[in-house]
């Protein structure tokens, strides 16, 4: 067995159990500790201080100096007491992950000596360099200067001695080099799209917040044997590996016991989220060995996005302590489950009410059918940009593979629930309503709490399903920022909204009664967003031929769904609604056409080097050896006897032989298609190339490379075997 291999087995077999840690106190007595909570700034800041954050947060004013300088006092005075030294503006450039730089808050005092100084100009905003981080041409190297801007909306918090601030990030030209912004941005606008709906209902609701409840699946590998995989210290995934004997195909591991050593990580990582006021409360075995979800509260969904970013922070830090590695990867097995990042979205008024949860009464209800009808048919419109928002070169091999729904974007609602909307749909008339049809109609209406009871059944291969007061966004990919299918998805039922209302509002001018003007539009959205609903197997041929008669698109790999953001309609929305405009969509763009080709680049270097260098040489030792054990053979017995005593060793032997030619092949053809696409001067051109030619030569690469491993003698292998990444704990 290779030495590495020898020694990160070993490493792992050395370790022994690490019981569960219990806290020695109650969660509630540390929940928060280290973040500037609202409970925190109404201890440390003035009352005039507190007010104007609560009023940035909730209505976006703007701070003034003055209050900024106090905010920065108290601030600095509580991470001290904390035991920071640093200060960081921290973002989300469009690298999809955080940036921060720090700086100390000591300032020499000029007598040899210094002071702790930190005032508002600094909390408020900072000019880190613009040059190096991804932005679509929006900005020269030369042309360096950008902003950091803080964002009252989230809690400042600390990691380990340094004080984190949640900020934008834009460049000198206003243009935003970041995620976060069109987030709040899009809140924007839903929040006043959905307020204006709501004044049908309740003239008391004034505020609409967007909630997101993120669901993060991962998996862990034991540090040394990550550390003895190139590929997957280097791409996030195995580029090689047969797939065990015993994978997922006995459903044991889901919802299983935690074994010990993971159980003292989950621990740990839970207890720093906490402390960072991060709601976490589900924990569980997922489907693949060594897959494991965590799951927190919903919250307002920039604050969970921020603690989404955090939380994938931490599970890296804490998890090098138990000394476990993290695999974000959507589809870091061949063969297993990926992992997945559903976002849980509904949306909640200031009086207390989820709009997506029905009632108790007809009208009531009615606001539900209101919202949840246009849910729908937002998506119906825009199912297309709901695609381009989660394409990565991960998530398209988890799409539609192994229980993750397909590429194919539609809805599922259950079967009652389509009944009910049918009911809706035939007893709306185009003139007048009857009593007779009020009456049907309200009855409907007020049996919606009844049919959700016990029938909102869930379907594992919808992208985008209701599951009782929320719509899940089963697709997203577990590397993903949530802020990217968050900002489409509430942009789009901004839009949606606003539609909905100046429709309304014509047929109540034209003399419809209110109910009767909202009852015809929520029937004409039923009927133009029928072609989005499915409510069977979203895995089948059967699904895809369907999707093909119904006019919907099944992009099947990031360049084509990237394409989406260059139509006219698309950049007309985004530029319309306020979040991007279309200097910034067309940078974001180019981004992620750059991300896809980048890691597929490493994906195909790391995977030649793999097999150059490692697997090739112990494959041909082994052959070595096979010949001389033959040519043993013929030395002893001859040739005639011989041939009949080593028919096993030849037959061994050529099959290894035409595994080597094929790979060896494969090899070249892989480089020199590289070539030809790096050349290309299109970076759509590329992409897709990497997506049609080079992705599949890696994948006929892998097939011979995991056959060569089922051949090979097993000590000879140079890395860690899929069997040993996922059952060695």
């Amino acid at each position: 067995m290779s030495t590495y291999r020898i020694t990160a087995i070993e490493d792992v077999l050395e370790r022994s159990p690490k019981a569960p840690e219990t806290p020695s106190r109650k969660i509630s007595e540390y929940y928060g500790d280290h973040a500037f909570t609202l409970s925190a700034m109404r201890e440390y800041l003035t009352e005039e201080a507190y007010d104007h954050v609560v009023a940035a947060t909730q209505d976006g004013i703007r701070i003034d100096r003055k209050i900024a300088d106090q905010v920065a006092s108290s601030l600095k005075e509580w991470a001290m007491a904390r035991g920071a030294t640093h200060y960081t503006h921290w973002f989300q450039p469009l690298t999809g992950s955080t940036a921060e730089k720090h700086d100390s808050f000591i300032q020499p005092d000029g007598r040899g000596g210094a002071i702790e100084r930190f005032d508002g100009s600094l909390l408020v905003q900072q000019e880190p360099d613009a040059s190096s981080f991804p932005n679509g041409g929006i900005r020269s190297t030369f042309e360096a200067r950008g902003y950091t801007l803080w964002d009252p909306s989230s809690a400042p918090f600390i990691m380990g001695t340094t004080l984190c601030i949640p900020t934008i990030f834009i460049a000198y030209t206003g243009q935003s080099l970041d995620n976060k912004a069109p987030l709040l941005k899009a809140l924007a606008a839903v929040d006043k799209a959905a307020t204006n709906v709501c004044q049908y209902f309740d003239k008391n609701v004034t505020k609409v917040v967007a909630t997101l409840g993120w669901e993060q699946e991962y998996f862990l590998v034991d540090k040394a044997l990550y550390n003895a995989r190139p590929d997957l210290s280097q791409s996030g995934r195995a580029l090689l590996g047969a797939a065990p004997a015993k994978g997922q195909q006995l459903d044991d591991n889901y919802f299983g016991s935690i074994p010990p050593r993971v159980m003292a990580f989950m621990q740990d990582f839970e207890c720093e989220a906490h402390k960072l006021g991060i709601p976490v409360t589900t924990r569980h075995n997922e489907v693949a060995p060594n897959q494991f979800e965590v799951a927190p509260v919903f919250e307002e969904a920039n604050v969970a996005n921020d603690h989404n970013l955090l939380l994938m922070e931490l599970l890296e830090t804490v998890s090098i302590r138990h000394d476990f590695r993290v695999l974000v990867h959507e589809k870091p097995f061949a063969g297993l489950n990926g992992s997945g990042k559903h976002n849980n979205w509904s949306l909640g008024t200031n009086t207390g009410v989820n709009l997506l949860k029905p009632g108790t009464n007809p009208k009531t209800n009615l606001r539900f059918l209101t919202f949840f009808v246009n849910t729908i048919a937002a998506i119906h419109r825009h199912a297309d940009v709901l695609r381009a928002a989660i394409a990565s070169a991960g998530n398209d091999h988890r799409l539609g593979a192994n229980e993750a729904p397909p590429a194919i974007i539609s809805a599922f609602i259950g079967s009652k629930l389509t009944e009910l909307l049918d009911a809706v749909e035939e007893n709306v008339s185009a003139g007048k309503m009857s009593p007779d049809e009020k009456t049907a109609v309200k009855l409907e209406i007020g049996r919606i709490p009844e049919v959700l009871l016990d029938n909102t059944d869930r379907n594992r291969t919808s992208p985008f399903a209701f599951t009782g007061n929320k719509f899940e966004f089963r697709a997203v990919g577990s590397a993903a920022n949530c802020a990217v299918p968050m900002t489409v998805l509430n942009t789009i039922m901004a839009e949606q909204l606003n539609m909905f209302k100046e429709a309304v509002d014509a047929r109540i001018a034209g003399g419809d009664k209110k109910d009767e003007a909202l009852l015809k539009e929520i029937q004409k959205l039923i009927k133009e967003s029928k072609t989005i609903r499915f409510e069977g197997n979203g895995y089948g041929q059967e699904w895809v031929d369907e999707a093909a008669k119904r006019g919907l698109s099944n992009l099947l790999d990031t360049p084509s769904a990237l394409a989406v953001w260059d139509r006219k309609e698309v950049v007309e929305l985004f530029n319309g609604m306020g979040v991007l405009t279309a200097e910034e969509i067309a940078a974001r763009t180019e981004v992620e056409l750059e991300n896809y080709v980048m890691k597929l680049q490493i994906e195909a270097r790391v995977l030649g080097d793999m097999v150059t260098n490692q697997v090739l040489p112990a494959v041909l030792d082994y052959q070595s050896d096979l010949l001389a054990n033959i040519q043993g053979f013929m030395d002893v017995f001859g040739d005639n006897q011989a041939d009949a005593m080593t028919v096993a060793q030849r037959g061994l032997l050529e099959d290894l032989s035409a595994g080597v030619s094929a790979t060896y092949d494969l090899l070249n053809k892989l480089r020199t298609e590289r070539s030809k696409m790096n050349e290309l001067d299109d970076a759509h051109a590329v992409a897709k190339g990497y997506a049609e030619v080079v992705k599949p030569l890696m994948e006929e690469c892998r097939i011979q490379v995991d056959q060569l491993e089922k051949l090979t003698e097993d000590s000879r292998w140079p890395f860690p075997k899929l069997r040993e990444l996922l059952f060695t704990r």
